[in-house]
């Protein structure tokens, strides 16, 4: 053994935090239950209420428990929206210290929105049609308030992944627009470009309407390729 550093005792709310975390993996507690109170974890595990309250706070950033003012902690429900939500922080790091990992953030969400529309066409019910066409009609009637046009554009291919039928995937799409749209808004919207972005939407939308699969794919890559482009020269000017 060549490193010789000592090893740091660990806090008694990563112990709390241990002792908890297992009772939720094992299925002691489920999704829904009401977790023990403070007063009751303290006297279990013979700790005090600082550690107690921090080891559920570290829970609760995990997405594990649900801590609500007032009344006692619960087990979280799953969710895969608040389990992206868990990366926000780490691809805000990548994505403003990475350049390259930008690149591939983009690559990836093109490549999974064109599955997405895919399936949409093959998948979608008149109700899904006329919602997608009521948002590209809210989206034009916002070309001159740039935040609502941007927030519109977000809805319109959160619904698409609706569409799918797949819960991951409202879930993911809704997380990559909102990490570029955070970190970096000029790749989601540009001055000046919003009715190549209504066009692209009505094509993508028409191509669903139909129920054809290969041209809703074939729509939604171009608009998040051609537009990532056209929007990535405009900034540059």
């Amino acid at each position: 053994m060549t490193d010789s550093a000592p090893i740091s005792r660990r806090k008694l709310s990563d112990e709390v935090f241990d002792r908890v975390l297992e009772t939720i993996k094992d299925g002691t507690l489920r999704p829904g239950d009401l977790m023990p109170s403070e007063r009751s974890l303290m006297q279990q595990l013979g700790v005090g209420r600082p550690a107690v309250r921090e080891a559920l706070q570290a829970l609760a950033r995990m997405g594990l428990i649900e801590i609500r003012h007032g009344g006692r902690a619960r087990v979280a429900e799953p969710s895969f929206g608040h389990m992206v939500d868990q990366l926000g922080e780490t691809m805000r790091h990548l994505l403003i210290h990475s350049p390259a990992n930008l690149e591939h953030l983009k690559e990836a969400r093109a490549t999974l929105e064109r599955e997405i529309a895919r399936i949409a066409a093959r998948r979608r019910a008149e109700a899904d049609v006329r919602r997608l066409w009521g948002i590209i009609a809210e989206q034009e009637a916002a070309v001159t308030e740039p935040d609502k046009f941007r927030s519109i554009d977000g809805r319109f291919h959160r619904e698409i992944a609706s569409i799918s039928g797949n819960p991951i995937w409202p879930a993911v799409s809704e997380a990559v627009f909102s990490w570029l749209n955070h970190f970096h808004v000029d790749l989601v919207s540009v001055p000046g470009l919003e009715q190549l972005t209504l066009a692209e939407h009505r094509q993508i939308a028409e191509a669903i309407e139909r129920r054809d699969p290969e041209a809703a794919a074939e729509a939604m890559s171009d608009h998040l390729n051609r537009a990532n482009e056209l929007y990535r020269r405009a900034y540059l000017l």
